[in-house]
């Protein structure tokens, strides 16, 4: 059973995010970022409450711009979906979940030291250049459920 529903098209979106957002990272930092895509189709709490599947997360627009940076700017997520990427999607739409990232709704890749908070947000920790956070506390049970 999934963590998610999703279709193919599902799958070659996130390959490409994570590929886009995390190549320098390896395979454990794209299954992470790759896992928040998740966490965010999943919930259903702060400016998530509304996204109900990968293309909505992928796509959702927060103050004028894209949630995800890559597909505003990025040329990397216009690029084909490779197989490498579409194994790593597949395995965090079905039950990869790992720390930091496990719970976190949210990472960037800071020009320094990861903050403590991240908009009010707690950090979870960090792996290579990027920062995880997580929902603060009684803000998204639903963000632990799954």
């Amino acid at each position: 059973m999934a963590r998610v529903a999703h279709t193919k098209s599902d799958i070659d979106l996130i390959a490409r995010m994570i590929h886009a957002e995390a190549v320098g990272e390896g395979r454990l930092g794209m299954l992470m970022v790759g896992n928040v895509i998740v966490n965010r189709a999943v919930v259903d709490c702060l400016d998530f409450k509304d996204l109900r599947s990968i293309r909505d997360v992928i796509f959702h627009v927060q103050g004028g711009n894209y949630s995800f940076e890559a597909v505003q700017k990025g040329s990397l997520f216009y690029r084909p979906a490779r197989d490498i990427e579409r194994r790593l999607a597949r395995q965090v739409v079905k039950y990869w979940r790992q720390h930091p990232s496990k719970y976190a709704l949210w990472y960037f890749n800071p020009y320094g030291s990861c903050p403590p908070t991240w908009y009010n947000q707690p950090f979870a920790g960090q792996y290579k250049q990027h920062c995880y956070y997580e929902p603060q506390a009684n803000t998204c049970e639903s963000a632990y459920r799954y």
